[in-house]
């Protein structure tokens, strides 16, 4: 899913248009038949770009079909979301921290996921024995990288709360409240 293409930015000529029909059913057109949302998660997981569009409206259904992909996975058997978890995401809806929260939320997936290619590629050719070695949390490499996504973890929360700071000081300033 072209994260940009998926979330609605940055679409090219060459992104994929899905068409969601009242029916719920949905329709590729760049193959010209219907798909279901298994086939819709393949197009994620080869991060191609598309995009999910109502039939009729022209709307943009693509979050809500990536939501419905994760609603299956989390009830089809080893979720990764705990209940705290989803109810921690829950009361940032409304708080003045959801937007803060997102964007925490997509660096950090971001800067997880650059760590696992890392490790991919620093793991492949090696035995199982030595595998075990590498996953072993004691292991040096293992700890350089995972240090490495803390600290990265870390500066974008410090970057965050600076940006609350100045939004804080802007704010209270044009309210006439801080000089």
């Amino acid at each position: 899913m072209s994260g940009k293409a998926a979330a609605g930015k940055g679409k090219t000529a060459k992104t994929r248009i899905i068409k969601k029909y009242p029916n719920r059913r949905l329709y590729d057109t760049d193959t010209s038949t219907y798909i279901t949302l298994a086939d819709v998660k393949q197009l994620v997981m080869a991060t191609a770009d598309f995009v999910v569009r109502d039939a009729k409206t022209g709307e943009d259904l693509t979050r809500s079909i990536m939501l419905q992909i994760i609603l299956e996975e989390e009830t089809g058997g080893a979720p990764m979301f705990t209940e705290a978890v989803l109810g921690n995401i829950i009361r940032f809806y409304g708080n003045a921290m959801q937007s803060f929260m997102g964007s925490y939320l997509e660096k950090n997936v971001q800067s997880f996921m650059d760590l696992q290619v890392k490790m991919s590629e620093q793991s492949k050719g090696l035995t199982p024995e030595l595998w075990a070695q590498f996953m072993n949390a004691q292991s040096p490499m293992m700890q350089g990288m995972m240090g490495s996504y803390v600290e990265q973890s870390k500066t974008v929360f410090t970057q965050m709360q600076e940006q609350m700071q100045k939004q804080s000081e802007q704010m209270l300033a044009a309210l006439g409240l801080k000089r």
